[in-house]
Formats: C-alpha cells, structure tokens, sequence
C-alpha cells in the first residue's frame, strides 16, 4: 500500500486530489494539510512513501518543507511529488535540488496524477512531459557557468559515468540498454551503483548533480 500525505493551502484541491487517490486499491492518504509547516509535522507523524507537495503556500513553502522532510532520516525512504500551475516554474530547479523527485501540473489527468505517485513511490523520478526539455535546459543554462564540484564523480566507473550522462539525457533504463547494446537488468545494477556511490534518492537527484558538476552540459545530453 501506499502512504500518501496531500499538501496544497487549496482545501478544494487537496479534496480532489484525495478522493481520486483513495479511490485507487493500492493507495492510502494517511493526511492532508494547507501549509508547509503542518506538512514537516504530518511526515513526522505518519511516515509516507509520497508527499504531494504544493511550491507556494503560507507559513512555509514547499521548498522549504521538502527540504525539512528529507533532511529527517526517518524519512529515508519518503518522496516528494512537486505540484506546480505552471509549466515553467521558478521555483522547479530549487525543488529538485532540495530533494523533490519531480513535479507535476496540477491539471494534469486524473490519470496522470495516479501514475506519477506510482512512479515516485517505487523510487523512480517524474517530471511533466509537457516540460522535461524546457526544465532541463534551463537548469543547464542557470549553472553552466558555475559548476559546483563533485569529488565523488571521481569514485565512478568509465560505463558507471556513460550512463549518468545517458540518465541527465533523460533516457530511460530500457532506452539505456539499448544504446549501449546491454540487458537492462545490467542497465539496473550501473543505476544502483551510481547512485549509492553518489549518495542520490533517485534520478531526479542524478539530474541536477550531472549539471551541477558540469559533466553534463547543454547540448551535451541526449535528450
């Protein structure tokens, strides 16, 4: 089953949002709440595998709160679903680098919604089709200028380091394997290794240290 804790400061959203979720036979919303601050408290107190995350909200943001739910390591295995109006947010690279494991659009699907906390909650990473290219450009753009080091890179293999690339390119494992003629279980156990030599949560962290450090840059990734 599960856990899924909704917080949006929109009562009638957060409504929508629960009832959809309940609905489904493997999901359980164990809370809700309006504002980041009752967020970090609800986390603590329940434990989710999913937390959708509004960005602005009284008291404290999400930023702020994703930040604060992370940082807990009883929250080792929770993550942060970013739910945004907009398609282009300004605050969507500072919700990666704080740990989100993508974002949303609020009108996305029903559909959509369902599958995307699905997908975070087996540790994978989403971000809306609608701006995956226009997101990782722009991140690219922002920090191509100022990369921050990243001495760990250092620990990885020739092909452990092909396929960050290859998962900043936005490739998916199957799309990997393809591309370096391997199964995609081998695919698998190069993504576990990288990201427990790199201390990463999952892809959407892989993301943001491949630009971060400069091993990525744009037009350097297959998108």
């Amino acid at each position: 089953m599960i856990r899924v804790l909704i917080v949006d400061d929109q009562t009638i959203v957060r409504a929508g949002f629960a009832a959809l979720l309940a609905a489904q036979p493997d999901i359980d919303v164990v809370g809700q709440c309006g504002d980041g601050r009752e967020a970090v408290r609800l986390a603590e107190a329940h434990r989710p595998d999913v937390v959708l995350m509004d960005i602005r909200m009284p008291k404290m943001d999400g930023i702020d709160a994703t930040k604060r739910i992370l940082a807990d390591p009883a929250n080792g295995s929770t993550r942060v679903l970013m739910l945004t109006t907009f398609d282009v947010d300004e605050y969507v690279y500072e919700a990666l680098s704080a740990g989100a494991s993508g974002f949303l659009l609020k009108d996305s699907t029903a559909d959509d919604l369902v599958a995307a906390v699905r997908v975070v909650a087996r540790g994978d990473a989403l971000l809306a089709p609608q701006v995956t290219g226009r997101l990782i450009r722009e991140f690219a753009r922002q920090r191509r200028d100022q990369p921050k080091p990243a001495p760990a890179l250092a620990t990885l293999t020739a092909r452990e380091t092909e396929v960050l690339q290859l998962i900043a390119g936005g490739l998916s494992n199957a799309e990997i394997a393809a591309r370096l003629v391997v199964s995609e279980h081998t695919v698998k156990t190069h993504v576990a290794r990288v990201f427990t030599k790199l201390g990463l949560r999952d892809r959407a962290q892989a993301v943001v240290l491949a630009y971060e450090s400069g091993l990525v840059t744009p037009g350097g990734a297959t998108e």
